[in-house]
């Protein structure tokens, strides 16, 4: 019964202009999925996933991992209850082989009903988990998620540091969303589906304060590294990737 209210309901907030998600799905554009069109390589854009294998890509300090996989041209993450073998749940991140400094990331994604991941950036394999190093823009379902998500958890954020706006194009889990982030210098950017939702200055006075305020305020290398990777969180939820590429600035 939730289901289908939470179907119903969706489109009659979005008309009301009261709602921030939407019903509808992305159309496909014709567009050739996980491939550059020559404007796209004189540009300089690079692809980070060939839709067929995981070159250029590992796990995060090279762990035990069951999770990740290709599948039907997108990088898969396996959900919870399907990703036991070997010796058990082995769970982790993916990131890329190659470190960035700055940079223009652009990537279609879609997650499963009470799903929960992120794209971190700048991460280093010095700390036992990415997020200490590594600031995170926000992959969720924000309304079906089972634990209960602030403003600050929500999809696009920089998780635990800065909310995207109120009203925004989210859609639903199942669909495929786009979304860019871009880094350069200290400045970032976070868009979602052709909206910019979040920007803010590294290491400014307001970013230190919204540092120690938040999930972050004892991890000192939380946002300090100039370089490194990007990482693909496996939070024990589903969740699609594809169409990643990357400029470098």
């Amino acid at each position: 019964m939730k289901k289908v209210l939470r179907s119903a309901i969706f489109p009659i907030l979005m008309a009301l202009g009261i709602g921030c998600t939407s019903n509808k799905s992305q159309e496909n554009t014709g567009s050739i999925d996980n491939h550059l069109t020559d404007q796209q390589k004189e540009e300089g854009w690079e692809l980070l996933f060939d839709g067929s294998s995981l070159d250029g890509w590992q796990i995060f300090k090279d762990r035990k991992n069951n999770t990740w996989e290709v599948q039907g041209g997108t990088l898969h993450c396996k959900p919870l209850n399907e990703s036991v073998s070997g010796d058990g749940d082995e769970r982790s991140d993916l990131r890329t082989s190659d470190e960035f400094e700055n940079f223009e990331l652009v990537f279609d994604w879609k997650i499963a009903l009470q799903g929960n991941s992120g794209v971190m950036f700048r991460v280093t394999e010095e700390f036992d988990q990415p997020y200490y190093s590594g600031p995170e823009y926000q992959l969720v379902d924000d309304f079906g998620y089972a634990g209960e998500l602030t403003d600050l958890q929500k999809t696009g954020c920089n998780y635990d540091m800065h909310p995207t706006p109120a009203i925004k194009t989210l859609y639903v889990p199942g669909s495929w969303n786009n979304s860019k982030l871009v880094v350069n210098g200290n400045h970032v950017e976070h868009w979602l589906n052709g909206q910019k939702v979040v920007e803010y200055e590294l290491h400014s006075e307001d970013w230190i304060q919204r540092k120690n305020a938040s999930k972050w305020k004892d991890a000192p290398g939380y946002g300090m590294a100039k370089k490194g990777y990007i990482d693909l969180q496996d939070h024990g939820s589903e969740i699609w990737f594809k169409n990643m590429r990357i400029k470098v600035l």
